[in-house]
């Protein structure tokens, strides 16, 4: 029951971010439910940590989310969450997790 909360809570903030503007900063708060402030949790305990990733490599994952060409054990939970990420969002989002250190 404590995963299906957290799930419907990011899936509210994230539906409210996506009437802001494509701040990465802003974007990321959806996000630090689950990988933590400064992306230094593994989501669920289940997922990589993400801080330290290029962004790159962080459009590469978020879009085989989209797709469902990547992921593991979050793959499901993810592709709701970034099914509603444009490449703006994307581009932005991947931006600042490579800024987290």
């Amino acid at each position: 029951m404590q995963t299906l909360t957290k799930i419907l809570v990011v899936s509210s903030i994230l539906g409210l971010t996506s009437l802001m503007a494509n701040d990465g900063a802003v974007l990321y708060k959806a996000c630090a439910t689950c990988h933590g402030q400064n992306a230094e949790k593994a989501a669920l305990g289940k997922s990589q940590i993400i801080q330290g990733w290029e962004k790159e490599k962080v459009i590469s994952a978020l879009n085989g989310y989209k797709d469902g060409s990547y992921g593991g054990a979050m793959k499901g939970v993810m592709k709701g969450q970034v099914s509603k990420l444009d490449d703006k969002k994307i581009d932005a989002l991947a931006t600042y997790i490579s800024t987290l250190k």
